[in-house]
């Protein structure tokens, strides 16, 4: 594992290009520990990838980093300031926003209505819907997401094009740091490719830093400049995503899979 010096604490700004940093955090739900000092760095414009197997502690860490949970200890930075988050709405206020699996989009509504689902442009005493939609179909375009229509509804699209709604609508919400929460997941491989495209885009543009969750190591690959492997609550790897591969990755849960089963047999 890679490590890097920890923040002083009485640092005025963050080290050069960074935008967030992790120190010593852990998290415990009764006797069941999630996170056991976890240290994690982020760029800007840099994408991350989290990588790990279920019950590693990906959700977890991604829940304290969008302030739906605090941590037990340890504590973050950004912009080399510590925060205490005590809300998802004041990690938004912050620039922290996260895309989970379900979207949280209305289906009934269409794509431009819920890009600015509760953030809605008003002419009173009603929406302005003609300014709502020529933004939204301007954003999209400018990300690359194909749509035929803002006017359809969200339920009519399929599960890639969702998603980079979803996506579309952190991004123009003012989000600094993006965090995608097994976005890939249930999608076949077209589906997939729009998401992956969606990212790239991101990067290119080098303004918001992504942290991507996933299961499918080669798809992250792809896109990431960096990876995490948590394990166990714990980060056992930190590498460039150009000097690490799906060989080593797979071999190193297959390492942690062996090593749990060769415990239980002893304890057997």
């Amino acid at each position: 594992m890679t490590t890097e010096p920890a923040a002083s604490a009485t640092a005025a700004q963050a080290p050069d290009g960074e935008v967030l940093r992790v120190e010593h955090v852990s998290k415990r739900f009764g006797a069941l520990t999630a996170l056991t000092d976890v240290n994690l760095h982020l760029a800007k414009g840099e994408v991350l990838a989290l990588l790990g197997d279920n019950g590693a502690g990906k959700s977890t860490l991604l829940k304290i980093l969008c302030g739906f949970q605090p941590p037990d200890s340890g504590r973050i930075l950004l912009d080399g300031q510590e925060v205490t988050l005590k809300s998802v709405d004041h990690a938004r206020s912050l620039g922290i926003d996260a895309v989970y699996q379900d979207l949280a989009l209305i289906n009934q509504l269409s794509v431009y209505h819920n890009m600015f689902l509760n953030r809605e442009r008003v002419r009173w005493p009603l929406l302005n819907n003609r300014a709502m939609r020529r933004v939204a179909r301007e954003h999209l375009d400018t990300m690359g997401v194909n749509l035929p229509s803002v006017d359809v509804e969200v339920a009519r699209l399929s599960g890639g094009q969702r998603q980079a709604i979803a996506v579309a609508r952190s991004v123009y919400s003012d989000a600094k740091i993006l965090l995608l929460d097994e976005p890939l997941a249930a999608m076949g491989v077209k589906e997939a490719a729009i998401i992956l495209d969606l990212v790239r885009d991101i990067k290119e543009q080098g303004q918001v830093s992504v942290i991507i969750i996933a299961h499918n190591y080669g798809q992250v690959l792809e896109v990431s400049d960096r990876v995490n492997l948590l394990q166990q609550g714990k980060i056992t790897l930190d590498k460039r995503a150009s000097e690490t591969s799906v060989v080593e990755l797979t071999n190193l849960v297959v390492a942690e899979y062996r090593a749990a089963l060769e415990a239980r047999h002893r304890s057997a």
